[in-house]
């Protein structure tokens, strides 16, 4: 007798995605209403600079794969940045990827890797896949970093392996001091722990230039990109800086992962990096036009006086009122009924929870309109 087929079971998931799901910020754009002004992702709102399109527009002929390590060029423009000597350069897919490689590389079961709380989202997710324990440490009040709090949070975890740094901060906007920097580095380096400073927002300043941990140690290693204040995040160029025996194994790691990073986005990322003198300070006045037009639009729709970040185009506020009772509720009706997305602040780690991020990256009309939005519904929060 003919029987229907039963239809195949699905198999199990590798258990280190257990847990693992979409960011709450993409979360956000689920389901969104047509209409909305987003507050809520961070990139560059400005063009493309022009030393990158007349890189990308040079592309012709055969397109072949380039070196593992990277085109020689870039990685020639990235050591001349930094300061650094050519072997000690990686390059990647973003500076997510390189950063990828590196926990894959360092990080395994049984290990655990320091991360800031609140703090970029990928940095506890990563140290996952890799099969490691994500440890969080404490940020200082104001969201800078805080080197007792980071050197307390090491003795807890005496099986850590790697601990991330990021400076300016992602969500707070916070620096650190090249004296917190230097202790982080020197309790890492008595434990025998890598460490690695993620940098990518550092020449997005309106102030005095944030110190990179370059400035204050010789050890560990520092993360770069192109995705921010070069204004090119679509390019996926990111790079590491470091010890070369540091680098070596996750360069290996890379390979297998995407071969290397595309070679027109290298010679674009080449050609924003030798034009840095003028990318830069153009980055700089864009941000600064943004940054008018969001605080006028803060202290007048929110009665918020903001002062800018050490670096980066976030602000990070406390949420008002009645809003602290259920956040993420709050920013899905901001979502919802204002037609203004932004980042909640549990999306950054449980210390984020009374906190929303709003980006001013985009275009300034889309940021006056985005925080006209939301001023009556957090006025009566």
């Amino acid at each position: 007798m003919r029987t229907e087929a039963q239809p195949a079971a699905t198999p199990a998931r590798a258990r280190r995605l257990a847990g693992l799901g979409l960011s709450p910020i993409r979360a956000m754009y689920e389901g969104a209403p047509p209409g909305c002004v987003s507050l809520g992702l961070g990139e560059p709102g400005w063009s493309l600079p022009e030393p990158g399109r007349k890189a990308l527009a040079r592309a012709e002929g055969a397109c072949p794969y380039g070196p593992n390590a990277g085109l020689p060029g870039l990685r020639a423009a990235i050591a001349d940045y930094h300061g650094a000597r050519v072997g000690e350069v990686m390059t990647g897919a973003g500076s997510q990827g390189v950063l990828f490689a590196l926990f894959q590389a360092w990080a395994g079961p049984g290990d655990a890797v320091l991360v800031p709380d609140p703090g970029f989202l990928a940095y506890p997710a990563l140290a996952r896949v890799a099969g490691a324990r994500p440890v969080s440490y404490a940020l200082a009040a104001d969201g800078s970093l805080d080197a007792a709090a980071f050197g307390a949070a090491l003795d807890a975890a005496p099986d850590a392996k790697l601990a991330v740094l990021n400076h300016p901060a992602n969500p707070t906007g916070a620096g650190a001091t090249a004296t917190a920097l230097a202790a982080a580095a020197r309790a890492c380096e008595a434990r025998g722990v890598i460490l690695v400073s993620d940098e990518v927002y550092r020449e997005l300043h309106l102030g005095a230039r944030p110190p990179s941990l370059r400035d204050a140690t010789t050890t560990g290693i520092v993360l770069g990109s192109a995705s921010k204040a070069f204004a090119a995040p679509g390019l996926r160029v990111g790079w590491a800086v470091g010890a070369p025996e540091l680098l070596e194994p996750a360069r290996l790691i890379h390979n297998y992962m995407v071969t290397c990073a595309a070679r027109p986005s290298q010679e674009a990322a080449r050609a924003l990096l030798e034009a840095a003198p003028s990318v830069l300070p153009a980055a700089r006045e864009e941000l600064s036009t943004r940054w008018e037009v969001f605080a006028e639009a803060l202290r007048e729709g929110l009665g918020v006086e903001a002062a800018p970040p050490s670096g980066g185009f976030y602000q990070w506020l406390r949420l008002p009122g009645r809003a602290l009772a259920d956040p993420l509720g709050f920013c899905i009706r901001l979502r919802d009924e204002a037609k203004v997305i932004v980042a909640p602040g549990l999306a950054f780690g449980e210390r984020g929870r009374g906190f929303v991020r709003l980006s001013y990256a985009g275009d300034p009309d889309e940021i006056r309109e985005g925080v006209r939005r939301l001023a009556p519904f957090w006025r009566t929060a």
